[in-house]
């Protein structure tokens, strides 16, 4: 199993980044985070290899394939198969993190299950070439076997053969809870809606400072409201509108950067007409106003 690797950033005393063989055909990476900044993880995973991404702490933003996003929420978990085409993944991991990412061949989980395969969607012959993903909250059992994974600390010998019983142990749990969803991801079920989707977003972004409404946007694109709003969330894992703002106030927040703009002029940029208005959204996003924000670079 190679990983085409597009980025990586170096470890140092705030963060490290450890990819581990287990074993012929599994792969785990940990990850710790303690800096102040996020930093990139920009790898190829090669197709028919299964995915699962863990986080303990701390949001990472995922995009697949370029133009696929999702939000990894502290305390929950992705599962990924796409047996169709190796897929570019791209990971922002925040200030704070802690993950754990498994990576396994379909071969190698066929040897794992063979008696189980019938009970597992992805192992059956009908499905060989179906697309599955699953996204949940972490289990409390699983939450254990992911803290002693950076937790306990071995002689090099007894490590490997520790990570191989902890990654069995993440593989019972996951698949003796309950089935994989195949419905609930646009991007592998439909990926015409997450095209006209991502044209929705960039037509928004472009036209942020007089945005249009759900109806326009909707026509716009070609989809009905309903599926614009839903599948918006789906994909970007927020509302149409909440994207919008989340990517004014980091607009904001970069106009601000290049001390070329007062408070006021990047109000008026983002299409406020009343500056206290950007100052109340500024503040509750990032907990201070745009005037300390700057006092504090």
């Amino acid at each position: 199993m190679e990983f085409e690797i597009k980025k990586d950033p170096e470890n140092n005393a705030e963060r490290s980044i450890e990819l581990i063989r287990v074993e012929e055909g599994v792969r785990m990476m940990k990850i710790t985070h303690d800096g102040n900044e996020s930093f990139e993880i920009q790898r190829v995973v090669p197709k028919g290899v299964i995915q699962f991404y863990f986080s303990l702490e701390g949001q990472s933003r995922f995009t697949f394939g370029g133009n696929y996003e999702l939000q990894l929420k502290s305390g929950k978990n992705f599962f990924f198969y796409n047996p169709e085409m190796d897929l570019p993944v791209n990971v922002e991991v925040p200030p704070g993190a802690r993950h754990v990412f498994l990576f396994l061949t379909i071969e190698r989980v066929h040897e794992l299950f063979v008696e189980d395969a019938a009970e597992l969607p992805f192992l059956s012959s009908e499905n060989v070439n179906r697309k599955f993903y699953d996204e949940r909250v972490i289990a409390p059992q699983t939450t254990v076997v992911l803290n002693q994974l950076f937790n306990t600390q071995l002689s090099p010998q007894a490590q490997r053969l520790f990570y191989q019983g902890k990654v069995y142990e993440l593989l019972s749990f996951y698949f003796s809870a309950r089935e994989v969803d195949t419905v609930s991801c646009p991007f592998l079920n439909d990926e015409e809606n997450v095209r006209k989707i991502k044209l929705a977003k960039e037509f928004m972004l472009k036209h942020m400072a007089n945005p249009p409404s759900i109806k326009d946007l909707a026509r716009e694109v070609g989809l009905n409201e309903y599926r614009l709003k839903v599948g918006f969330k789906e994909v970007y894992g927020n509302t149409v509108y909440g994207y919008l703002l989340d990517h004014k106030m980091d607009h904001a927040r970069t106009l601000l950067d290049s001390s070329k703009y007062k408070v006021n002029e990047v109000a008026y940029t983002l299409g406020y007409t009343n500056p206290s208005h950007f100052i109340t959204a500024f503040k509750k996003k990032f907990g201070l106003t745009p005037k300390k924000y700057l006092s504090h670079e």
